[in-house]
């Protein structure tokens, strides 16, 4: 019996053991159980965090009409190193033709007083091409106030109307420009080699096309200070022009804020697009016979163009995205445009969510505006109007230089508020709206939209142009550890002016006796 009960007694504290055993194992399995869904859990959490599938996606309307966060920034495009005033005695003169639209346009006369700065050439004012965009034939002297143009690059570069007559042997001859076709993106080095070759052998030269013929990206800040000056100081419109704009920004701001959209939809842009399966089979045949007549030869798909980002937006899509950003439809809106392809067909859907829709000719009845809206002038109407806006939206920035230059220029005017949809991240939630699929269409497109920038400064990464965004170079901070972004002193123009005292070359800094002398010695 008692061993039994030792028996009994020993198996009963082995059982003990084993029971302990047993809990302590079933405790490990459930905190590897607990560990594995904490960890699954956090891992599901990034991925949806990093995917933005369930990321917050409000965007502050009321925000977006004020400007973007300069974070210390401000406008300056003054030089800061030593900037030597033009030389008294020319190396000969430089003539250019800039072909093009109004803003191409612009960026060739940026490129042409470089080019003269960088041969010590004296500059022809720049000749606008009348025939091959516009055939518009209003020329620098219609557009531009040239005696500011002049006045304003007086301490960069020597500015002449016209090449002079020269007096040698007695005989007065003209002075006959040598014409070179200059490389696309010509390097610094051409100029200074092979052009300034030609220019002292002739002692003028004639660059024609001049578009795109020299590189944006150049290792000289100075230089693209310069570019700066031109385009966002020394290039003014002319008083009308200017006066015929403000009047127009006036009326539309007398209602509250407004909003100006260039609404790139026209039959040049979605030709060279190859964007034409929305369109009828008649329209498709117009798109494809111009596509043929003037760009190269290419096989486009409509779906894989969409895809990458290289339609326009169509007005309806332009309607739909801000309306999920947040806009109302008693929005404001001014449509910088030429003619739209398709017409009315298009234009109803958005329309329809947006009936404050304005123009140039529907604010402004006035006959010259009337009579030139196609035109140049029509162009820098709508130029200074988007400029000058609360808000500006290109619906494609692509090859377009009027959306780029204006983005450029709104940067530098105070990094004034801008939107710029990704086409891109945006084809796949329009294509899954088109096929049914409206369940978050808005909260989709607004995450898309939060990753872009408004208007506040960013690094300039290509394939984006120096004219869309010229910072850092063409800005500065009061306080900094860089001394290359430091502001310069205020007085730098007061040196500059005193600079070109020193030289003789105040009142008669445009007057050609010393380099006339210097060509007829040649």
């Amino acid at each position: 019996m008692r061993r039994r009960l030792g028996h009994h007694r020993q198996h009963g504290k082995q059982g003990g053991v084993g029971g302990r055993g047993l809990l302590l194992k079933l405790l490990i399995a459930v905190f590897v159980v607990l560990l594995i869904c904490t960890l699954s859990l956090l891992f599901s959490a990034t991925i949806t965090a990093t995917n933005g599938s369930n990321a917050p996606s409000e965007i502050n309307v009321e925000k977006l009409w004020e400007s973007a966060n300069s974070g210390g920034w401000r406008p300056s495009s003054s030089p800061r190193t030593d900037w030597p005033s033009p030389p008294k005695e020319t190396r000969g003169y430089l003539r250019v033709r800039c072909n093009g639209g109004l803003n191409q346009q612009r960026s060739a006369i940026c490129n042409a007083v470089l080019a003269a700065r960088i041969m010590n050439a004296t500059l022809v004012l720049p000749e606008l091409d009348a025939n091959s965009f516009w055939h518009d034939d209003s020329g620098f002297h219609g557009i531009y106030d040239v005696e500011h143009f002049i006045q304003s690059l007086r301490f960069d570069v020597r500015i002449v109307e016209r090449i002079p007559e020269i007096r040698k042997n007695g005989k007065t001859t003209k002075i006959k420009a040598f014409q070179l076709r200059p490389p696309r993106d010509a390097p610094i080095s051409w100029y200074t080699t092979e052009a300034l070759e030609k220019m002292k052998e002739h002692g003028a030269i004639y660059l024609t096309p001049f578009s795109h013929r020299l590189a944006e990206e150049i290792d000289n800040p100075e230089y693209q200070r310069l570019r700066c000056r031109v385009n966002y100081h020394a290039l003014r419109f002319k008083p009308h022009i200017m006066k015929l704009s403000e009047s127009i920004v006036d009326k539309l701001r007398s209602q509250g804020h407004f909003m100006a959209i260039h609404l790139r939809f026209e039959m040049d842009m979605l030709a060279f697009a190859g964007c034409f399966d929305i369109f009828s089979p008649a329209e498709q045949k117009i798109l494809k016979k111009y596509r043929m007549e003037n760009f190269a030869k290419k096989t486009l798909i409509y779906k894989e163009r969409r895809a990458i980002g290289k339609c326009p937006l169509a007005p309806e899509e332009v309607g739909l995205l801000l309306r999920a950003m947040g806009f109302n439809n008693s929005t404001r809106m001014y449509l910088a445009a030429g003619e739209l392809f398709g017409g009315e067909h298009f234009m109803k859907p958005f329309r329809a969510l947006f009936p404050h829709l304005e123009n140039h000719s529907s604010v402004d009845s006035s006959e010259e505006l009337a009579a030139n809206a196609r035109g140049l002038i029509g162009s820098a109407v709508d130029y200074m109007v988007c400029l000058l806006a609360d808000i500006f939206m290109p619906t494609y920035d692509g090859p377009s230089n009027f959306a780029n230059n204006l983005l450029g220029h709104r940067l530098y005017y105070g990094f004034r508020t801008n939107i710029r949809p990704d086409r891109k991240g945006l084809a796949p939630v329009f294509t899954a709206r088109e096929e049914g699929q409206t369940a978050g269409f808005e909260e989709a497109v607004r995450r898309v939209m939060l990753k872009t920038n408004f208007g506040g400064p960013h690094k300039r990464i290509s394939p984006e142009s120096f004219y869309t965004n010229s910072w850092p170079e063409c800005f500065c901070q009061m306080e900094t550890r860089n001394p290359d972004d430091k502001c310069p002193s205020e007085n730098v123009m007061q040196i500059l002016h005193s600079q070109l005292e020193s030289e003789n070359m105040d009142s008669e800094i445009y007057n050609q006796s010393d380099s006339v002398v210097s060509l007829a010695e040649r």
